[in-house]
C-alpha cells in the first residue's frame, strides 16, 4: 500500500550562538551606510568559531530532533544529508551522524551535494524513500540540512552565515508536500563553485556575484512555469501567487527574496491575474527584467505580497545570514513560530517553496499545512517557537572579534599537525548548552567530537 500525506511530522532547526551587527560591519568595513542593512536586507550575520564543523551542527541539530520528538531509533530507515560545506571528499556526514543510532545500522542514504540546493534535494529523497518503502518497513526518514557559509575578506563577506534543519519524515504528516507538483530548472553555469586545487586549502568560494543573481532569477521564472504547467495538468489548476498563504524563497540575503517575489508579480501581472501599479504598467512590456528601474518598480508593485506573503517569515534569514541549504526551510521554521498564536483553522494553509543552489540546480514546490489541532503540529510550532525566541539570547561580537574567528578557521584548514580548537578555552565563543563541538583533530585528519551538557556553561546560559 502506497503511504499518504507523506511529509514532514517534526522539524528542528540549529544555529550559532555567535553573532555579528550588520550595521557595525558596515562601518568596519567602510561602506556606505546601509549597503548592509538596507540594501541586502539583513540585520545579523550568525557564525560558528573553530569548535564548530559541519559534522558537530549537524549531530547537534539530529540530536535535537530525537530528543524533542521522542524518535525511537529503530524506527529510522533512511538519513540524508544535504550540505556543501565539506571536509572530507570521501567521508560522508551522514557516516558520522550513525553514532548517534546506537545498535540500529539499517540506515539508507549518505550525501547530497549542489550549492545551496542539496538539502532540498535531501529532502527529496526522504519523502521518495518513504512513499517507495512504508509498505515493506514501516520506518520514517530523516532529511539533515548544514552548512557554514564563510567567504574571503571583501564585498562578499556580509553574505556569510551558518545554520543547520532537520526534519522528520513520514506518511500521514501535518506538514504535507503536494504530489507531482515539482517545477526544477537545472543547467550547467560557473557563477559560484569551491573548486579543489590552486595552492592551500580554503572554505571560501569562487563567486560571480552578478551572474548569480541573473542566473536565480532565470532559474526562479523557468521553476515557476514548470510549477503552473504541472498543476494545470495534474489538477486543472491555474496558479498566481494569490494561491498561496505563504510564499518563501532561497534566500543568500532578503533583499533578493524580496527582488523574487516582484519576479513572480510580474508574470502573473502579465498572465492577467493580478493588477500592477501605474508605474509598472507605464513599463510593460518588458524585454529586460533585470534592468534596474524595472527591479525597483517590481518591488514596489509587488510590495503587499511581499508584507503579506513572505517578509514576516524571513526573520532567522535577516538575523543568522546566507545558511546555504537550511535557509529556504528555516522559513518554514518561523511560519511554525508565527503561527503558534493564531487561531486554528480546519483549512489547510498552503505555502509556496523555492529551492536554488548555483551551478546550478532549483526546485518549486509546495506543501499544505493541517493548521487544526493536531498534536504533532502543535509540539512544531513550540519548537519553531523557542528556536526563533533564541536569537535573542545569542552572543553579539565586535567585526573585529568575528575577524579574529575568521583567522581561527583559516588557522584549523592550513594546519598541517594535530590541531586543538582555539575557542574551546574562549568564555565569550562557547556554544549554546547541548551542542556537539570538535575538540580535536589528529596527525591522520581524523576528527573527534564530543557534547557540551545541556546545563550551564562557563557562565552562559
Amino acid at each position: 500500500m502506497i503511504p499518504e500525506n507523506v511529509g514532514i511530522r517534526g522539524i528542528e532547526v540549529y544555529y550559532p550562538r555567535l553573532a555579528v551587527r550588520q550595521d557595525q560591519l558596515e562601518k568596519s568595513d567602510a561602506a556606505s551606510t546601509g549597503k548592509y542593512t538596507i540594501g541586502l536586507g539583513q540585520n545579523q550575520m550568525a557564525f560558528f568559531a573553530d569548535q564548530e564543523d559541519v559534522v558537530s551542527i549537524a549531530l547537534t541539530v539530529t540530536q535535537k530532533l530525537i530528543e524533542s520528538y521522542q524518535i525511537s531509533k529503530e524506527s529510522i530507515g533512511f538519513l540524508a544529508v544535504g550540505t556543501e560545506t565539506l571536509i572530507d571528499k570521501s567521508k560522508s556526514v551522514k557516516s558520522e551522524l550513525m553514532r548517534l543510532f546506537d545498535e540500529n545500522h539499517d540506515i539508507e542514504g549518505v550525501d547530497v551535494k549542489n550549492a545551496c540546493y542539496g538539502g532540498t534535494q535531501a529532502v527529496f529523497h526522504a519523502i521518495d524513500w518513504v512513499t517507495a518503502n512504508w509498505a515493506t518497513e514501516g520506518r520514517f526518514s530523516i532529511a539533515v540540512l548544514a552548512d557554514i557559509a564563510v567567504y574571503e575578506e571583501g564585498p562578499a563577506r556580509c553574505t556569510g552565515g551558518a545554520g543547520a534543519v532537520a526534519v522528520l519524515i513520514g506518511p500521514n504528516a501535518p506538514i504535507v508536500f503536494e504530489k507531482g507538483l515539482r517545477g526544477i530548472y537545472m543547467d550547467a553555469t560557473w557563477d559560484f563553485y569551491k573548486p579543489i586545487g590552486g595552492g592551500k586549502p580554503s572554505e571560501y568560494p569562487v563567486v560571480n556575484g552578478q551572474n548569480s543573481l541573473k542566473i536565480y532569477m532565470k532559474a526562479l521564472d523557468e521553476c515557476y512555469t514548470a510549477y503552473k504547467r504541472k498543476a494545470k495538468r495534474l489538477k486543472g489548476e491555474e496558479i498566481s501567487l494569490q494561491s498561496f498563504d505563504a510564499a518563501m524563497f532561497h534566500s543568500p540575503f532578503t533583499k533578493m527574496v524580496q527582488k523574487a517575489i516582484g519576479r513572480l508579480h510580474y508574470w502573473d501581472v502579465l498572465n492577467g491575474f493580478t493588477q500592477g501599479n501605474d508605474e509598472l504598467k507605464k513599463l510593460m512590456p518588458i524585454t529586460d527584467l533585470d534592468e534596474r528601474e524595472v527591479v525597483s518598480s517590481l518591488q514596489k508593485s509587488s510590495f503587499k505580497e511581499f508584507n503579506s506573503l513572505t517578509s514576516p517569515f524571513l526573520e532567522m534569514n535577516r538575523n543568522c545570514g546566507n545558511m546555504y541549504t537550511p535557509s529556504l526551510f528555516v522559513q518554514l521554521v518561523t511560519w511554525l513560530a508565527k503561527c503558534a498564536s493564531m487561531s486554528s483553522s480546519q483549512s489547510p494553509a498552503r505555502i509556496l517553496m523555492y529551492a536554488y543552489g548555483s551551478g546550478c540546480a532549483s526546485a518549486m514546490f509546495s506543501v499544505l499545512v493541517n493548521n487544526s489541532e493536531n498534536a504533532e503540529l502543535l509540539l512544531m510550532k513550540k519548537i519553531c517557537a523557542e528556536a526563533l525566541e533564541r536569537l535573542n539570547n545569542r552572543t553579539v561580537l565586535t567585526p573585529e572579534r568575528y575577524r579574529e574567528v575568521m583567522k581561527m578557521r583559516e588557522e584549523l584548514l592550513h594546519s598541517t599537525e594535530s590541531y586543538t580548537p582555539k575557542a574551546l578555552s574562549q568564555p565569550d565563543l562557547q556554544p549554546f548548552p547541548g551542542a556537539f563541538i570538535l575538540t580535536s583533530i589528529s596527525k591522520s585528519y581524523q576528527r573527534f567530537y564530543a557534547r557540551i551538557p545541556l546545563e550551564q556553561q562557563n557562565g552562559h546560559n
